[in-house]
């Protein structure tokens, strides 16, 4: 049984829920006091409804593979585009949702009436494009990856393919205004995956992350073509000090910028605007700060094997830990 919020006579807080909900109120209007700015809380993208709108996506992007499409060549057409409709009705919604909320902030007053039309427009028109992208990504770990049986597994099963699927879509969202769904987006991989990469971070064809869980990638990052990273690779920016004002390059420009054909192995962090150049080869838990010329290859002093004598005393400290 719910106990009573409030006494019938005097209104007064009886129940430790009543108490919670008036806790909970002073809380709200503190939290809009500090930032609403006078947005309106109900107009916010349905996280629910931009994970469906992705299912949608994907299927209508890869009918057989993720969508379960079974019927025949002639009736694919068909599905693609009962998937789309649907899809694009679903975030027109929340993008008109997300735009409602920036409106406050808007120097040129609202937003267009069309503007989430025009923006699921100017999207579904890129769809192609991004098809292509997933394809060369799916490609790109086939041919670096040996373990790998078929095309049709890496798409399916493997956590760099599912976070390139998810990027490329969210990057396009952010591009064209939707920077609050395309982060939604970028979110879902991340809670399939544990990759984590900006939806406004830019990465050309052929993008390879192998194994995957760890990786992060920042908003203002660059990542040229045929790019390999492997898990708990960094790609992110250097925390300015508390009293410092940041400029346009800290503010806008923070991230690293990967040339092509660069391979970044496992555990390396490469933090700041710096440039690592074509080619170049980054070995495993490397901690950078600045560029690196073109085909260089940056590695850590290799391990050193202990002679016998000396490896027992250090084996009786770590085995008495």
């Amino acid at each position: 049984m719910i106990p009573r919020l409030v006494d019938a006579q005097d209104d007064a807080v009886v129940s430790p829920i009543g108490e919670a909900v008036a806790a909970l109120r002073r809380a709200r209007q503190d939290w809009r006091a500090r930032h609403d700015v006078g947005r309106r809380p109900a107009s916010f993208p349905a996280r629910g409804a931009i994970e469906g709108a992705v299912e949608l996506l994907s299927a209508a992007l890869y009918p057989r593979r993720l969508g379960q499409f079974r019927g025949t060549e002639g009736e694919e057409d068909r599905f693609v585009a009962a998937k789309l409709l649907t899809a694009a009705t679903m975030l027109e919604r929340e993008i008109a949702a997300e735009l409602g909320y920036w409106e406050a902030e808007a120097r040129s007053g609202a937003f267009e009436r069309d503007q989430a039309a025009t923006i699921v427009r100017l999207f579904v028109a890129e769809l192609g494009d991004i098809r292509q992208l997933i394809d060369s990504d799916v490609e790109a770990a086939f041919l670096g990856d040996p373990a790998a049986r078929s095309v049709d597994e890496i798409l399916v099963c493997y956590p760099g393919a599912i976070a390139s699927l998810h990027h490329r879509i969210a990057h396009r969202l952010y591009a064209l205004g939707a920077p609050i769904a395309a982060r939604m987006v970028s979110e879902l991989a991340n809670e399939r995956t544990g990759i984590d990469i900006h939806p406004g971070a830019t990465i050309g064809a052929s993008f390879f992350i192998d194994h995957g869980t760890g990786v992060v990638v920042g908003e203002t990052a660059i990542i040229g073509a045929r790019v390999r990273l492997y898990q708990h690779v960094t790609l992110g920016a250097r925390t300015p000090l508390a009293d410092a004002a940041p400029g346009p390059r800290d503010r806008f420009a923070r991230h690293p910028i990967v040339e092509d054909d660069v391979v970044i192995y496992a555990g390396s962090t490469i933090l700041g605007r710096v440039t690592i150049g074509a080619g170049a080869v980054i070995g495993g838990n490397v901690w950078l700060l600045e560029d690196v010329a073109p085909g260089a290859t940056v590695v850590q002093p290799a391990a050193r094997i202990l002679p016998r004598g000396e490896g027992d005393a250090v084996r009786e400290v770590l085995l008495d830990g």
